[in-house]
């Protein structure tokens, strides 16, 4: 178990405490459960995708894989700059 694991499961359990307890405010306990739900969500995917990629024949391959820059095709910064040095006229 990973250590984004571990610590997860202490804040979920934390806020089950809380829960239980019964003696927080009505607008804590709901940020509580919303808590809580939310950190189970988070542990399903981790461990969907988790599952997924150990039993991946690729996973082995892209262990040694590194990111790379590649050069951007969209045409969606065309507008032409202004040179440099050129004064900047400011509305008044």
């Amino acid at each position: 178990m990973q250590l984004i694991e571990v610590e997860l499961r202490k804040v979920r359990e934390w806020a089950e405490q809380k829960i239980a307890q019964g003696t927080e405010p009505p607008w804590a306990w709901f940020q509580y459960m919303k808590l809580v739900e939310t950190i189970c969500a988070l542990e399903a995917g981790m461990a969907c995708t988790t599952s997924r990629t150990e039993s991946s024949p690729q996973s082995d391959a892209r262990q040694g894989a590194h990111l790379r820059l590649v050069d951007a095709t969209c045409q969606q910064d065309s507008a032409p700059h202004r040179p440099a040095g050129l004064p900047v006229q400011m509305p008044t």
